[in-house]
């Protein structure tokens, strides 16, 4: 019935409980979860839960907070995403939050990986996973320049893919929208103080959306406050229900489809199967 677009089920509170969390999912229907790479270091772990379980797929890539890591080459991405029950790449993208003394002409190394990651979805034709953190004119930007919107001598496949876990306005969704991208909300949806995400949740077109926990971050109320899981995305869809006026049963059936739709090689029957 459900779907967690976006989740770390690898991460330290969620991996040593893994047998309790699928049995949670399966109770709150939430019938698969897409586990997000954030190092190469992180992938062959975040990939074993893929192979090892049918409701699991993951992606590669490196987070845009991730410093000291190994930095991801073409090559790497595109090794990785020839893997089974790989569906997309990411997560990627760029934040500026955490600048500290930096300016943003310093986090040029950023911007770089992202661009990387872009060119890796191009050749894949992969989904691009993307994380945008007080940086959405340049995450625009770079997406605009690197992604092939207005052609290009390589005739590869435009870039495509999901903004996650939304918080920015509704101007930034509207330029994702045009880019053909979808838009996933997370439980931030839920809390008292995101009226204002909300408002955004209004306008997107419930046929663009996607919902996810960012599990084990952002628990959706009543939760919040406790470890977040994928068996709690049921409230992310309830949250929409009520803005859209519609049965959370809608919400679920459209959700899903639309992950389908974009993450398309989840619904390939060569990788159906874990491995």
């Amino acid at each position: 019935m459900f779907t967690d677009s976006h989740c770390h089920l690898n991460f330290p509170e969620l991996r040593s409980r893994l047998p309790d969390i699928l049995s949670a999912m399966a109770q709150a229907q939430v019938d698969r979860a897409l586990c997000i790479c954030t190092t190469l270091e992180e992938f062959e772990e975040v990939h074993s839960l893929a192979r090892e379980n049918a409701n699991l797929w993951s992606t590669v890539g490196v987070h845009p907070d991730n410093e000291g890591v190994q930095e991801p080459t073409l090559d790497d991405l595109l090794k990785r995403a020839a893997c089974p029950r790989v569906v997309g790449i990411g997560e990627t993208g760029l934040d500026y939050y955490r600048l500290g003394d930096r300016t943003v002409a310093d986090m040029a190394w950023q911007r770089a990986r992202y661009r990387t990651h872009i060119q890796a979805a191009r050749l894949t034709d992969l989904p691009l996973v993307i994380h945008t953190r007080s940086a959405s004119e340049d995450t625009l930007a770079i997406l605009r320049e690197v992604g092939g919107f207005g052609g290009d001598a390589e005739t590869l496949p435009v870039a495509r893919g999901v903004f996650h876990c939304f918080t920015e306005t509704a101007e930034v969704a509207r330029a994702a929208l045009d880019l053909g991208f979808y838009i996933s909300f997370s439980g931030i949806l839920t809390f008292r103080s995101a009226s204002d995400i909300r408002e955004v949740a209004a306008f997107v077109p419930l046929d663009r959306m996607l919902i996810e926990t960012d599990s084990p971050y952002l628990a959706p109320v009543p939760h919040r406050g406790k470890t977040n899981s994928p068996a709690f995305v049921p409230w992310v869809a309830e949250q929409i229900a009520q803005i859209k006026g519609l049965p959370v049963a809608e919400v679920a059936q459209v959700t899903s489809r639309n992950f389908d739709q974009l993450f398309d090689r989840a619904a390939s029957p060569a990788n159906a199967k874990p491995s």
